[in-house]
């Protein structure tokens, strides 16, 4: 089988440096939009920056089709607020563009306020108020485009990963996409895949900054380089038996051998002539999967090796997943689908002010309509435990009647006063809850044909 690194679990999430970690650059403050500094700037002006004023994170819909969204990185957003600063090399990028009371206002910058949310990890739904900034104007609106960036790309990712794992059934996944994606973002793609429930990663940055486990053998290249000058065409056979045979010499039996380079069949013959029925696994990487693992299965098993899994990787996504659960398939490889989101790379989270100085306000333009005033939220449940509403409502008045269903509060307190709040939940403990979320779905929220959202969001005003 796949070798696999294991490592524990952070506390928490570690900020990765969105920043170019490459000049060992720490602070986040420049990851955002020039906007929200002059619009800072207009407000120091006239003196509305010091308003009190509630923003919120929220998806007006989920990705077409789809019937449920994952949050994820809250924990890295937390970590990026930490490092939120202007020091000098921050304030000499936009101190030609503003004005001066504007940068040393920013010279001082702390987030004072408090923030609450969905916690990493929960399902959410169109409306679903997921994160919730209080303070000043000022010291709020700056925060949007660092918080929309990490949990849109966070929370496509680990929403789609959430469908694969569902789609294999319990079947071992592995998150392999870092070279179909920004070389910064693959270890977060990394840290989002694992939170919905992937095993392991190829990525060595996501196994060291979150304690994800890590696994990885070999490619293709490495059976083509012991072809030599002779050239695939010639003595392919042999040169195929001295890939495995170094690879098995150097990682053990345990490892897993890449055998369809060539011909497959002679490859699993290969491999298990040169590593024996104890062979850990053998992995196929391209044709007809679900035919060639029937094959690839029928052959181990008659040469004895009943116990080596077989490992499928290929362009795989959920549908894929899905069409190859009733074949012999032990571990699914994924890779492009799993970084883009499956075909929705943002999970499409808006950040609005909703609220100043205790009025609420509501932006009215034509199909991006936001709802007034800060909110909270609880999700109903049977006494089994499926899901059978949402329901936000306003966070002044009293919490809705559950009418007979067992009403839980969601969203936590994750920052007060400038402050992360004390046991926030760690990696390991956000995985655990996306697993919970998974099973109090009602069935048809896991199918993978499109569809409304699972579960309904009733609105009180």
């Amino acid at each position: 089988m796949y070798r696999t690194r294991k490592r524990s679990i952070p506390d928490r999430s570690v900020y990765s440096g969105c920043v170019d970690i490459r000049d060992g650059v720490g602070s986040t403050a420049l990851l955002t939009d020039q906007y929200e500094l002059t619009m800072l700037a207009a407000a120091l002006a006239d003196d509305t920056a010091h308003r009190r004023c509630t923003f919120e994170v929220f998806a007006r819909r989920l990705p077409h089709g789809r019937r449920y969204g994952v949050v994820a990185g809250t924990g890295r957003v937390l970590d990026a607020l930490e490092h939120f600063r202007f020091g000098e090399p921050e304030l000499a990028v936009i101190a030609p563009f503003l004005p001066a009371k504007t940068v040393d206002w920013l010279r001082d910058y702390r987030f004072t306020g408090d923030i609450d949310g969905y916690a990493e990890g929960e399902l959410y739904f169109p409306g679903s108020p997921i994160l919730s900034v209080r303070g000043s104007f000022a010291e709020c609106v700056v925060l949007e485009t660092l918080v929309l960036s990490i949990l849109n790309h966070d929370s496509a990712i680990a929403s789609a990963a959430a469908r694969m794992v569902s789609a294999a059934g319990g079947r071992r996944m592995i998150e392999m996409g870092s070279r179909r994606t920004h070389e910064l973002a693959a270890p977060d793609s990394s840290r989002a895949a694992y939170l919905a429930g992937f095993d392991a990663t190829s990525n060595l940055a996501a196994v060291r900054r979150y304690g994800v486990p890590g696994a990885g053998t070999s490619a293709h290249a490495f059976t083509l380089l012991h072809a030599g000058a002779a050239g695939a065409g010639v003595g392919a056979a042999e040169s195929e038996a001295a890939a495995f045979r170094s690879q098995v010499e150097a990682l053990g039996i345990g490892t897993t051998l890449l055998v369809d380079t060539y011909d497959i069949t002679r490859g699993v013959a290969t491999a298990i002539e040169v590593a024996g029925p104890e062979l850990g696994g053998v992995r196929i990487d391209s044709g007809d999967l679900g035919v060639l693992a029937r094959q690839v299965r029928d052959q181990l098993d008659g040469l004895g090796a009943t116990k080596t899994r077989i490992v499928v990787s290929g362009d795989l996504d959920e549908y894929a997943i899905a069409a190859l659960r009733a074949e012999p398939v032990d571990v699914y490889g994924v890779g492009t689908s799993l970084v883009t989101g499956s075909g929705a790379p943002t999970a499409g989270m808006v950040y609005k002010l909703v609220e100043v100085e205790g009025v609420p306000v509501a932006k009215r333009s034509s199909h991006k309509e936001s709802r007034g005033g800060t909110k909270k939220a609880i999700r109903l449940s049977r006494e089994t435990g499926t899901i059978v509403e949402e329901i936000v409502y306003p966070a002044a008045g009293p919490m809705p009647e559950a009418n007979g269903f067992e009403a839980r509060e969601l969203l936590v307190p994750l920052v007060r006063e400038g402050k992360l709040v004390d046991d926030l939940p760690t990696l390991s403990d956000s995985r655990d809850h996306v697993a919970n979320g998974l099973i109090s779905l009602p069935w048809e929220g896991l199918k993978l044909s499109a569809g409304e959202p699972a579960v309904p969001t009733t609105f009180v005003s």
